[in-house]
């Protein structure tokens, strides 16, 4: 089996050539690279991190394919990606008049990836980082990628304010829907909803202390309560010591 370093430097080289191509003469050049502002950060932390947290290569696998996607959106924007031009081309027939669509759906087809692709990386990196174990190691990935959706609206939300305009509009991508975002963060949630169905179910058949692991991650750890009880015996541990 190939080594997880060369893994990674393949699909770094076959993510290269992705996205060499598609900068070239994107639709929008202002639009492609405030896009690619999150692509960059986020390659740089991979491959920064790729040292001391080697991730799987099944997780590998779908960053890649989730970035590919995003570079996708970000050559015509996610408002103008022809797929329906494409789907029409091959098949003869518009996906959007047989769906009765009445806007371009490239924005949720990624929303909807985001989550199906991105909640098992997540789910890794609990599982290695924070010890996470049976239901929190299954919820805590769907709860980051709500928060991490919701987060990015906001990013979209602010970037649209300060490049106002055309670049505003095109960043941002609602194509004139009020719930445009509740419907993005929606689809996210439903994707990680799905991928860590999956996962369970897989594990269920496969671990044969599934069941006993579940059961245990919802018993309670420690029965003193915290809060204003945890300070006040912080407190007096500290007063104690003096």
């Amino acid at each position: 089996m190939i080594s997880h370093g060369r893994y990674l430097a393949l699909l770094a080289a076959l993510f290269a050539v992705v996205w060499v191509a598609l900068a070239i003469d994107p639709w929008y050049r202002d639009d492609w690279a405030l896009e690619n502002v999150l692509v960059v950060v986020f390659a740089v932390a991979l491959s920064a991190s790729r040292r001391r947290f080697v991730m799987s290569r099944l997780s590998y696998t779908l960053i890649f394919l989730f970035l590919c996607l995003h570079t996708v959106g970000a050559h015509y924007t996610y408002a103008e990606v022809p797929y329906d031009a494409w789907i029409k081309a091959l098949t003869g027939r518009s996906l959007n008049e047989v769906m009765g669509w009445e806007r371009n759906h490239f924005d949720r087809l990624v929303h909807l990836m985001y989550g199906l692709l991105l909640a098992y990386p997540m789910r890794e990196l609990f599982l290695r980082v924070a010890d996470a174990r049976g239901f929190w190691g299954y919820f805590l990935p769907l709860d980051m990628t709500l928060s991490t959706s919701a987060l990015f609206e906001l990013f979209e939300w602010a970037a649209a304010e300060i490049f106002s305009g055309g670049l505003g509009v095109a960043y941002l991508g609602t194509q004139g829907d009020v719930w445009d975002a509740h419907k993005d963060m929606s689809l996210a949630g439903l994707g990680a909803f799905i991928a860590m169905l999956l996962t369970a179910l897989i594990n269920a058949r496969l671990r044969r202390d599934f069941a006993r692991e579940w059961q245990d991650s919802m018993m309670v750890k420690r029965a003193a309560p915290l809060g204003e009880s945890e300070t006040v015996r912080m407190l007096r541990s500290r007063e104690a010591g003096r």
